[in-house]
């Protein structure tokens, strides 16, 4: 076994593995809910947060508007990521993890069903640990934007959940950086408690944060939790010759739509380049997000999703895995075929 990096989260003293396991995507069972919906395994999932554990692993991301199993998710399947973690979870000691869940997405049609008000936050806080079975949580992430709530509001509310015992720390997801900058000054000027961590979407095909978002989080010594470090399974190489059953793609017409002729031409480059190096493209991608921590001078924690726990073992050996400039540079100049 691998042995696991550990970081720290942003400016605190708490450590996390430098891998974080996500559970959008989680693995799926044959067995279907009521409304047809495929469930989540739970036999094999006890098995990769085994694996997790067993590995070092210690960080956990979920979302209140999760399932785990299908995309897009509708209200009555919503939260059923953090409904299945909970039972998980709860073989273990529950100060051996660090866990983060999310809040703003909408989870109800009323009007108050989404964003970052004090009464949103409150509510949501509650379902969350109600479906994670827990008191708190490590981290409690403001998942999307809210335009129509002051951010003193937000960042007040998310404070006092903090004075209550119920969140740790704060931190955003799919911000501006004009609105980080703003929630991270408030927080300054009113002697609150910031963002600790940035979650972006951050690959080897989508690269926009190191100019935006990187920045930012250099100024104020916040992580960045990269999710989608596969471009949800793009950087791997089970869609060069299909859709097989089960995958992300099979029951997600977005991703579907991803898989051009033009994007699958540069992952069959990218997987012979990782091939050449001895490794496989999932882990090619792993790895050169790792890479890029002493480019950007910020803390970088991939948050990966796995099917099985033998995806999860290859993900853990990234950390194994060290990637030259060059050879960074050398990934990235094939990417870059998609835009040049």
């Amino acid at each position: 076994m691998v042995a696991m990096k550990y970081v720290s989260l942003g400016p605190t003293g708490t450590k996390v593995s430098q891998i974080c396991l996500g559970s959008w995507h989680l693995p799926r069972s044959n067995e279907r809910d009521q409304h047809g919906i495929r469930k989540v395994d739970m036999e094999e999932l006890r098995r990769v947060v085994r694996t997790a554990m067993d590995g070092g692993l210690n960080f956990v991301d979920t979302a209140n508007r999760y399932h785990g199993a299908m995309t897009p998710v509708d209200f009555p399947h919503m939260g059923n990521a953090e409904r299945v973690l909970g039972e998980v979870l709860g073989d273990y000691e529950r100060e051996s993890f660090v866990i983060a869940t999310k809040v703003g997405a909408r989870v109800a049609p009323w009007e108050n069903g989404r964003g970052l008000s004090r009464k949103h936050i409150f509510w949501q806080i509650k379902e969350s640990l109600r479906r994670l079975q827990m008191d708190h949580v490590d981290v409690y992430i403001a998942h999307v934007p809210d335009p129509e709530t002051p951010h003193i509001e937000t960042i007040e509310a998310l404070n006092d959940l903090v004075s209550l015992g119920n969140v740790h720390y704060v931190g955003s997801s799919n911000m501006s950086p004009r609105d980080i900058v703003d929630f991270m000054e408030l927080a300054n000027e009113h002697k609150l408690n910031g963002f600790v961590t940035l979650q972006e979407h951050y690959n080897l095909l989508e690269r926009e944060i190191e100019s935006t978002k990187a920045p930012i989080a250099r100024r104020y010594g916040l992580s960045i939790m990269a999710y989608s470090p596969l471009a949800e399974g793009l950087l791997s190489e089970k869609y060069l010759s299909g859709i097989p059953e089960g995958t992300r793609a099979s029951y997600s017409e977005d991703l579907r739509k991803n898989l051009t002729e033009s994007k699958l031409e540069v992952i069959r480059e990218l997987a012979g380049f990782a091939k050449e190096k001895g490794i496989t493209l999932p882990q090619l991608a792993v790895a050169w997000v790792l890479s890029k921590q002493s480019t950007l001078g910020v803390t970088l924690i991939p948050i990966v999703g796995v099917s099985n726990t033998s995806q999860l073992v290859e993900d853990l050996q990234c950390l194994d895995i060290s990637l030259s400039d060059d050879e960074a540079r050398a990934a990235e100049e094939i990417a870059r075929k998609l835009s040049g």
